[in-house]
């Protein structure tokens, strides 16, 4: 049994590694033959993993993460030892995987949450810390309800009662890229993803009962806002939405998002709006009472000629 086969079985009973670490995931974004996996055994059993997707640029070989993948990084096995002993635990393992990824000239992942450790020195990785907004516990809806902000409440009730807009979840993919594309054409930009890449995910979602896509509608049929959520048992991600913007100032995209929200807590534990690099997006997932949660990008260019390229073009941004 090949690395990748093994990953895939232990993924198959391991309820701990994140969703967008899961084999099917990666098989969706990146193309089952995209991508591979390092693994850490001791005595015949696998305590850690780091999946990372390979492409060929330029005649370059560069380790990353798929499109619309939010986070990847290492997965270590649960452990009961105290905290000095797990933390030099943590950092053997997370070693040997960075001992076991293949040759490349650029490495760069961001790492789930769960893992904030930092890494081993010496190897010529660096890390930045980035953020994300959770919801770490869905369990009491009334209490959901209260950490909303005041102008989220009254930005619901404005569209329900002013606009009249219900929310649909039995309306498919077409339905959501159009008010996507919208956000972005507002912008003057082409959507990131192609829509064949979405349409292989949603089909991947939809058979595991993984993903449900909410559509903001007024009286007339009209489409305000989009929201499409994916989740597995420990947390629900607010992987993309969109919005009509000759109707943003309807109160859709927060009521679309709570009744996102709301569905989410009779199916997972955790809500995770994915963050934003807006100021605006991120202020309007702290009204939600969503906390910050840092998590670290890692990179690694051993590459000169590319180490300078990257250099050269982040003095220029």
């Amino acid at each position: 049994m090949n690395d990748k086969d093994a990953y895939r079985r232990l993924c198959a009973t391991e309820r701990s590694i994140p969703l967008f670490s899961q084999p099917w995931w990666l098989d969706a974004t990146a193309g089952e033959d995209n991508w591979d996996v390092a693994l850490v055994e001791r005595h015949g059993r696998i305590v850690a993993t780091l999946p990372y997707y390979a492409e060929r640029r330029l005649g370059l070989t560069l380790l990353t993460q798929p499109a619309l993948t939010q986070t990847l990084g290492p997965w270590l096995r649960p452990d009961d030892g105290g905290p000095a002993a797990a933390c030099t635990r943590r950092d053997g393992l997370v070693q040997a995987l960075i001992e076991r990824l293949p040759d490349c000239h650029h490495y760069a992942q961001n790492w789930h949450y769960s893992q904030s450790g930092g890494l081993p020195a010496g190897k010529g990785f660096r890390q930045t810390t980035r953020y994300t907004y959770i919801l770490p516990d869905l369990s009491d809806p009334q209490a959901l309800w209260n950490d909303l902000q005041d102008n989220i409440r009254r930005e619901i009730r404005k569209a329900q009662q002013r606009f009249g807009i219900r929310i649909r979840d039995d309306l498919g993919l077409a339905e959501f890229l159009a008010l996507n594309r919208l956000t972005f054409d507002r912008q003057g930009l082409p959507p990131p993803h192609s829509e064949s890449l979405m349409e292989r995910l949603d089909r991947t979602c939809s058979a595991r009962q993984a993903r449900r896509i909410f559509i903001a509608e007024d009286e007339q049929g009209r489409h305000h806002a989009g929201v499409y959520l994916i989740w597995d048992e420990n947390s629900a991600y607010y992987l993309m939405g969109g919005g009509d913007p000759q109707l943003r100032n309807s109160g859709a995209t927060s009521l679309c998002m709570w009744e996102a929200i709301r569905f989410a807590a009779t199916v997972t534990r955790r809500f995770d709006f994915e963050g934003s690099m807006l100021e605006p997006v991120e202020r309007f997932f702290r009204a939600f009472g969503a906390i910050q949660q840092p998590f670290l990008r890692v990179c690694r260019t051993p590459s000169r000629l590319l180490r300078a390229a990257l250099f050269l073009r982040h003095l220029n941004d």
